[in-house]
């Protein structure tokens, strides 16, 4: 498994043609306390960068973006019900939904975990 992430602040942990995806503990950081999300519907095909979900907290909401041409195939109803896990967890129990990918190859240019990194500091 390989895990990318977007300038979006969203991560995408890649399986062969199977990903799941989240945000990020900056996106959770620059949030506050999560308070609802919107999850995308199961089955439907989304445009990489097409908005998705819709996370809100105390201070914002934000579009949570496709990383991918692909299709939603499961939710995180465990998110839904307690919307706290994008903050306590963002890379683990607050995952948001998974999606099967059109051409997992275009992921091939989104940054790894340190590059990713070093553009967060700089989004400060």
């Amino acid at each position: 498994m390989t895990v990318k992430y977007t300038p979006d602040h969203e991560w995408i942990n890649i399986d062969g043609n199977s990903a799941t995806v989240g945000i990020t503990h900056h996106a959770q950081d620059a949030l506050g306390d999560v308070v609802f999300v919107d999850l995308p519907e199961v089955g439907k095909a989304y445009a990489a960068k097409d908005a998705a979900a819709v996370v809100e907290s105390v201070k914002a909401a934000a579009d949570v973006y496709m990383p991918a041409n692909g299709t939603v195939t499961e939710v995180n109803e465990e998110l839904r019900a307690d919307p706290s896990l994008a903050n306590s967890d963002p890379l683990g129990a607050g995952w948001f939904f998974r999606m099967t990918l059109d051409n997992p190859a275009e992921l091939d240019g989104m940054m790894d975990e340190t590059s990713y990194t070093a553009f967060a500091a700089e989004a400060h």
